[in-house]
């Protein structure tokens, strides 16, 4: 396991992250700036480092990743996400805990889309009987 990389994707809503695992000391690195000079808000923090701490794997890997699409939480949970399965890539013993724990899970709840005659996905238009 000397000097190996694992890749993973990982998805929520809109946002894909791609993810690089690599045997090191437990820096973050997302889109080029550490990780939490990219995500101000302790939440989301805490949310793409869960699958690491589950496994009390924080200062085993070095996290490499790159982040599109949708907004900061759907980012983070990309991330944990891309993580987890890389986690797995890595060594599949893992793969009880992090299912367990629903972080190889695929969050398929996404934004519904705005029908024609509403204003928006469910809400309808003001019904005036007379």
């Amino acid at each position: 396991m000397a000097d190996t990389s694992f890749y993973a994707t990982g998805k929520r809503k809109c946002a894909v992250a791609r993810v690089w695992l690599k045997t090191g000391d437990g820096q973050f690195t997302v889109n080029k700036r550490d990780a939490d000079e990219f995500f101000m808000r302790e939440s989301t923090k805490m949310v793409m480092r869960q699958s690491l701490e589950l496994l009390e794997m924080t200062d085993k890997y070095d996290v490499w990743a790159t982040v599109k699409g949708g907004g900061h939480s759907a980012q983070a949970e990309a991330l944990r996400h891309g993580i987890a399965r890389a986690l797995v890539e890595a060594d599949t013993g893992f793969h009880a805990a992090l299912k367990k724990a629903g972080f190889l899970t695929r969050d398929a709840r996404k934004k519904e889309r705005k029908k024609y005659g509403q204003p928006g996905a469910r809400k309808r238009f003001q019904y005036s009987k007379r």
